[in-house]
């Protein structure tokens, strides 16, 4: 079932350590087949390197296992209640990358000061409040934070990404990361001054609309 689909979410879990996004079995990254509606998410306690399509675990919207013999993800409810909630959303990763995750124990968005950032998110990257793994509540307290930002910190725990695609939320935990490190280096040579509000409308439009092919 969903043969395609497995193998392009073991290939871009593999995408979360390759680019320092976890460390052993932590984070997830899940994604929804457009026609079934049905929701493919990665096996829990899995190491990485060991991941196989068959070991994909699918299950429907409301939580019911339809192919695989492995648990789900301990995240799958709250990545259900997104799809649920959020019919663009195709793709949800989870990571506890080190540099966002730095700003989510302090409870602190990340500051919109780079351009690659008004690009991305179109503005700082919100931190939602604390929730406790397991049911819909991180699902929940991510949709009431994010806006419409495709990345959001949660407080005490890591990032939560979304994209209308799989690849595209992977690319906004990619790029999360990246703008947490950047930031935190900003950071301990002086205090970096946010983008004006207009000029990240501007960068975000342009990205959105003009660049790429």
């Amino acid at each position: 079932m969903l043969e395609q689909l497995k193998q392009e979410l073991v290939d871009l879990n593999l995408e979360l350590p390759r680019n320092g996004l976890v460390a052993w079995t932590s984070g997830n990254v899940s994604a929804r087949d457009r026609e079934s509606g049905l929701v493919v998410i990665k096996p829990s306690g899995v190491r990485y390197e060991h991941l196989r399509p068959e070991q994909m675990v699918v299950l429907d919207l409301q939580g019911k296992v339809v192919d695989g013999g492995l648990k789900p993800s301990s995240d799958t409810s709250s990545h259900l209640y997104i799809y649920r909630e959020r019919l663009d959303v195709q793709g949800v990763v989870h990571t506890h990358s080190r540099y966002a995750t730095a700003f989510a124990a302090l409870g602190r968005p990340i500051p919109c000061v780079l351009t690659a950032m008004a690009d991305e998110f179109g503005g700082s990257i919100p931190c939602a409040g604390f929730a406790l793994i397991g049911g819909e509540e991180i699902g929940k307290v991510v949709l009431e934070s994010i806006r419409s930002s495709p990345a959001v910190l949660l407080k005490n725990h890591g990032v939560f990404a979304i994209g209308a695609t799989p690849e595209a939320a992977v690319k906004a935990a990619v790029m999360t990361e990246d703008a947490a490190a950047t930031v935190w280096l900003a950071m301990q040579l002086g205090q970096p001054q946010e983008i004006a509000a207009g000029d990240i409308a501007k960068l975000h439009e342009r990205y959105t609309k003009v660049y790429g092919q």
